[in-house]
């Protein structure tokens, strides 16, 4: 099973945090890449075969960054986004600077897509993730912190996957 992840980077924060998302999928058994679209071709055939796909932000005032909104909005258009189970994620500096926002913005376009969409579920107990896991680099210690909730989110999200899509896409 493959999930993808596309993100914005540009301090090299979000496509760090990426990275333990990635750690979480495989740790579940599945297979997973990221693609930096301020760096990266992005993979259409990797994305088209893959069951999910997780949408990853620095946030910037209160927001999804603007070639995330565009990427969705435009770029997307030649993916095969329909029926996949969909996530998101952000980084901040700070608590309170709409990382909240940016992932709901992110939910909201990918629903409009057509995807499923999935937050690694606060029911689950410890770490809880609401809407999706945030990393805040200027709060105390709190980025690399971080760190376990994003891979415990990866997990959680390829498990789902697996769960929704055994015997491949439907």
């Amino acid at each position: 099973m493959r999930i993808a992840i596309v993100c914005y980077s540009f301090t090299g924060h979000t496509m760090d945090m990426a990275g333990e998302i990635i750690r979480g999928i495989e740790d579940a058994g599945a297979e997973a890449k990221a693609f930096n679209i301020r760096t990266d071709a992005v993979d259409k055939e990797y994305i088209d075969s893959a069951a999910g796909l997780i949408v990853g932000t620095p946030t910037y005032l209160a927001s999804s960054v603007w070639q995330i909104k565009k990427w969705i909005e435009e770029d997307s258009k030649a993916f095969a986004l329909a029926g996949k189970l969909g996530g998101a994620f952000a980084t901040a500096h700070y608590a309170q600077g709409g990382q909240d926002t940016a992932i709901m913005d992110i939910i909201g376009q990918l629903l409009v897509k057509g995807m499923l969409v999935y937050s690694g579920g606060g029911s689950f107990g410890l770490p809880i993730i609401h809407h999706g896991p945030v990393a805040l680099d200027k709060e105390g210690s709190h980025y690399d912190e971080s760190r376990a909730m994003f891979r415990i989110f990866g997990q959680r999200f390829a498990s789902k996957a697996e769960e929704l899509f055994q015997g491949g896409l439907k």
